[in-house]
């Protein structure tokens, strides 16, 4: 019952199109019975459980009281996982973003101007910007960024917000920190590009 009842509350609790992790602690191997439960019963309700099954992550606990999470959180091996599991999204959102820009272009841009321009005429879908952009010592650029992100959540469109600490945040800060797949093709973009280059030439 009490396995139901775990069950039941995440299921009713999680938004699994959201959540990236679930950290499942116990002490002894509590944890593990509760998963196997899960992942063994036949009950319709636990599917979204079972379906997700990766992103769930198993730690020790010394005790199931709520101090204990602040003891698992300060465990280098864990947050070392949270961040892997975080980046797993920010590097699949960038692997469509070089598919998109060799299949089609006229949707995938990167460049503060063509980001921003493509963002004023609402037609991002998905926005990636790396951590660092946001820590510039210029403040307008700071602004620029937070306004840029804003707007795209405030349209509906989805934002990534890469780490610089982890590989993927490096290859974003290759194409200047901030990318953009479109809901729409806007070629004029392109020609935005070719403007930029030749003035700095």
């Amino acid at each position: 019952r009490f396995f139901d009842t775990v069950g039941n509350s995440m299921v009713r609790h999680l938004d699994f199109s959201i959540v990236k992790c679930i950290l499942v602690a116990s002490p002894g191997f509590v944890k593990e019975k509760l998963m196997e439960y899960i992942l063994s019963t036949e009950r319709s309700e636990f599917k979204p459980l079972q379906e997700n099954k990766s992103i769930f992550v198993f730690c020790h606990s010394s005790s199931g009281h709520k101090h204990a999470v602040s003891e698992i959180l300060s465990d280098p091996n864990i947050t070392s996982r949270l961040t892997d599991t975080k980046a797993a999204g920010e590097v699949k959102a960038l692997g469509d973003f070089y598919t998109m820009l060799k299949n089609e272009p006229a949707r995938a841009f990167y460049g503060p101007a063509q980001c921003i321009a493509a963002s004023a005429q609402e037609a991002i879908d998905a926005l990636m910007v790396t951590d660092s952009l946001f820590r510039s010592s210029d403040l307008a650029e700071r602004k620029k960024y937070v306004k840029l992100v804003e707007d795209v959540k405030g349209y509906g469109g989805t934002v990534h917000i890469f780490s610089s600490l982890h590989t993927s945040g490096e290859k974003l800060a290759l194409l200047s920190g901030v990318a953009a797949l479109l809901r729409f093709p806007m070629p004029e973009l392109e020609d935005m590009a070719v403007d930029s280059d030749s003035d700095s030439d």
